[in-house]
């Protein structure tokens, strides 16, 4: 019968003969590389985040940012670009002559917009505006603005954008040109110039509720009449006055007069 400490002792050395046959083949050995490698796989643990700059904090920086100045090209690279005159052909200059004579016969001059009139509406409201002294001028807006900007009427030119129409007349007569154009819903009325005023559409409006100038002169000899006459009654009232107030002392003053002689008498 074996002792009990003799069976412990096996026991250890089998153990550490099986821990050292074990730990050979496991450990690799020199110059020895695994056949398979475990990869860690999912995300990577981020500890450090960018912390986002604050509002005010990013507009300084934008305003602050430098900014080089563009580099300059030096002198002789680009050739020299300068103004080109076209001269006006014979055309261009009659045109330019008619519209001179038009700003300097005509009174009225209004420029109209022209929105897709077809010719024969056209045709009517040519009759209509003729009925009354209107003439309906058409002239090219390159031309146009070219005679404007270098004269007083300057301040015309943004009116010729697009197909415009213009009608003129050597007197001024807005009811009529408004009363022919709300027949024509395709015409606008954009602005124009009136007395060598320079009026928008809502001012021309304004100037046709204005009265003629006949019943202005009439209104105005009227009250002139009317002050010479009540001024003239003013300087006759006090002479008038005094007269009447002599009349009325003589009267008063003449039976005291009367009744004095016939007590003279008796009392000679």
């Amino acid at each position: 019968m074996q002792h009990p400490c003799y069976r412990h002792f096996l026991n250890y050395v089998f153990r550490s003969k099986m821990a050292a046959t074990l730990f050979g083949r496991l450990l690799p050995k020199q110059g020895w590389l695994p056949l398979t490698q475990s990869v860690r796989h999912g995300s990577k643990a981020v500890t450090r985040h960018r912390k986002p700059l604050h509002f005010l904090k990013q507009k300084l920086l934008a305003v602050t940012q430098y900014i080089p100045p563009a580099r300059v090209a030096p002198p002789g690279v680009y050739p020299v670009q300068g103004k080109r005159f076209q001269e006006d052909n014979g055309l261009v200059l009659l045109l330019k002559k008619d519209l001179k004579r038009v700003f300097q016969d005509y009174k009225m001059i209004a420029v109209v917009q022209n929105n897709s009139i077809s010719a024969e509406d056209m045709m009517i409201l040519k009759h209509r505006l003729y009925k009354h002294g209107i003439s309906v001028k058409f002239f090219p807006n390159q031309v146009t603005r070219s005679f404007l900007s270098d004269s007083v009427y300057c301040n015309m030119v943004p009116l010729f954008i697009g197909p415009t129409v213009l009608f003129v007349s050597k007197e001024p007569k807005v009811k009529e040109m408004l009363s022919s154009l709300r027949a024509s819903p395709q015409m606008t009325l954009l602005g124009g110039c009136i007395d060598n005023t320079l009026l928008s559409s809502q001012g021309i409006v304004s100037y046709s509720k204005l009265p003629s100038l006949t019943v202005v002169q009439g209104e105005l000899v009227s009250g002139l009449t009317m002050l010479t006459s009540h001024t003239a009654s003013m300087l006759q009232h006090h002479p008038a006055h005094l007269s009447a107030l002599l009349q009325q002392y003589i009267k008063q003053q003449s039976p005291d007069s009367a009744e004095a002689a016939p007590k003279a008498e008796e009392a000679s």
